[in-house]
């Protein structure tokens, strides 16, 4: 998701906004800042219904791999996880969305759409229509160059009750429309059919161009770190040491409480954030935070009375969303810093509004970055050989009409070019027709049959990144060991950073139990309709 270590704020941002700002900074996993208590809204009575079945409990546990996970079981430090693994069933490849950033697979999860339906183009993008830039949150020094209230707003209100398409229909809607509930539980996306308030606290709000509230849709049962919560005690856990409740105890003290209190929906959707900023910290390897993922699902398990009664009456899904690389220890070497590459032209700078006379917007999300041509003049196939010179580059893609042609760094000027639908099948069942180089996708072909190498699915999911929002872009990628960066984009030099294509930021584990039926394919796209269905079954 983009996490990094934090660094003092300073008089830049007001203490004022500390608890507000650590839901949008926890989506790149900065340290916290010191601040108050928020005055958290407690989640309104709710009278449990009989759910048709065993209820559903996903857990997303924020950068989730095989090898440390192995470990940590090994190790005898993740008793919970290993329990639900040997009762239940255990795949560990399940490949994720693109940007493989948190609110895009977040967003895919939820809609079963790619980022072309779902338009949650990735944590750092450039709206064409709004002609600015949109942070979700990436980093501490950011965070001192860019509008922060801009960043709340969009994080808790517009990236669910707009950027997110309307045309798409998340877990939480389609349940709703079926006449059953659903719990969202610290999770970034939410949308659902229950119009609230989000409060803003009124310190914040009487002393900042902030409103009071902010209108959201949201499932039946909810909670959102400092703004919400469902377990009353959970008011006395949002201090900044706990992250102001953006944190896996947090999550795992919401969903014991729904336990113990028979109030389980037909699906609870819970998010464990904490596990993303060892990995950025320490590297792929780390397991200390699968350790405290593992202590938050034993609340959850040991609020039945037993854990034999957990895998006994409710079906559980657990699943990672992205995977971490290692990046490189030099700091100069494992930086891939765009702007030299494109020195000829006027590059947008964070502290200022885009003007007229920018050329070129970057949006840096760890190892992909957008690269927009804001500029009507400028040719795309222009700046594309500007960025060919450098070797790190992995992927280098952009859209033409309903096309997309893929080149990589320091490769000449080969291409393949690919569009939906035509003579190529792959193990998706997905159809495509394609031209040029397919070894630069690492495609094998045999026949008119398509099998992926090291960048799972990427037709299907670099093409979700490509049309995923309206501008003339680039998508680039780089090689693992290395990490994009623009301008203030934060660095994890000796730890782990995702975004890529790559298998190695792409691959994740899933577990499951108290179900056989399987979903379409080991795809996140895929887990929606599998979710509603194990929803409905008897």
């Amino acid at each position: 998701m983009g996490r990094s270590d934090g660094i003092t704020r300073g008089k830049k941002i007001s203490v004022l906004m500390a608890i507000a700002l650590a839901l949008t900074m926890s989506l790149a996993g900065c340290r916290l800042f010191p601040g108050t208590n928020a005055g958290m809204q407690s989640e309104p009575e709710f009278k449990a219904k009989a759910v048709s079945g065993k209820p559903v409990v996903v857990i997303i546990i924020d950068s989730l791999m095989d090898k440390p996970l192995q470990e940590a079981v090994k190790q005898g430090k993740a008793p919970a996880l290993k329990y639900l693994m040997e009762h239940g069933r255990y795949f560990p490849e399940m490949v994720s969305s693109f940007p493989t950033m948190s609110v895009t697979i977040d967003s895919t999860l939820l809609t079963g759409e790619y980022a072309d339906k779902h338009h949650v183009p990735g944590l750092v993008w450039y709206s064409d229509r709004e002609k600015r830039m949109i942070f979700y949150g990436n980093g501490p020094k950011e965070a001192l160059k860019i509008d922060q209230l801009q960043v709340l707003t969009d994080s808790v209100y517009q990236m669910n009750q707009v950027q997110l398409s309307k045309k798409v229909k998340t877990i939480h809607e389609e349940l709703a429309k079926k006449g059953k509930h659903s719990a969202s539980v610290n999770a970034v996306i939410f949308r659902g059919t229950k119009e609230r308030k989000l409060r803003v606290p009124p310190a914040m709000a009487n002393t900042t161009r902030l409103p009071d509230h902010y209108p959201i849709t949201t499932p039946e049962l909810f909670s959102l770190a400092a703004f919400a919560h469902i377990n009353p005690e959970n008011d006395n856990h949002t201090a900044a040491w706990e992250k102001y409740g953006m944190n896996d105890r947090f999550t795992g003290r919401d969903i014991a409480y729904l336990v113990k209190n028979g109030k389980l929906p037909d699906v609870t959707i819970g998010y464990f954030p904490g596990n993303d900023s060892v990995h950025h910290r320490q590297g792929s390897m780390a397991t200390k935070g699968i350790e405290k993922a593992d202590r938050a699902l034993q609340d959850i398990l040991n609020a039945y009375g037993s854990w034999e009664e957990a895998v006994r009456t409710t079906k559980w899904i657990i699943l990672g969303d992205s995977a971490q690389s290692d990046v490189l220890d030099d700091r100069e070497q494992s930086k891939v810093d765009l702007r030299p590459l494109l020195h000829g032209y006027r590059i947008a700078e964070l502290e200022r509004t885009v003007g007229q006379d920018d050329q070129i917007v970057i949006a840096a999300n760890e190892r992909m970055a957008y690269i927009y041509a804001i500029s009507p003049e400028l040719k795309l196939p222009e700046v594309v050989k500007s960025l060919q010179s450098e070797a790190r580059l992995d992927i280098i893609a952009v859209k033409q009409d309903q096309s997309v042609a893929l080149t990589r760094g320091g490769n000449g000027s080969t291409v393949l070019t690919y569009r939906k639908g035509g003579p190529y099948s792959d193990e998706y069942g997905q159809k495509w027709s394609l031209s040029g180089d397919a070894g630069l996708a690492d495609l094998s072909l045999r026949g008119h049959r398509i099998t992926y190498g090291r960048y799972p699915d990427i037709l299907a999911r670099l093409y979700g990144g490509l049309h995923s929002h309206e501008g003339r872009y680039i998508v680039v990628t780089v090689k693992p060991g290395y990490e994009l960066a623009g301008e203030s984009s934060p660095s994890h030099r000796g730890g782990g950073a995702h975004g890529s294509l790559h298998e190695v930021d792409s691959i994740v584990p899933l577990i499951v139990t108290g179900t056989d039926v399987q979903p379409k394919s080991l795809r996140i796209v895929d887990l929606k309709d599998w979710i509603l269905r194990l929803a409905g079954d008897k």
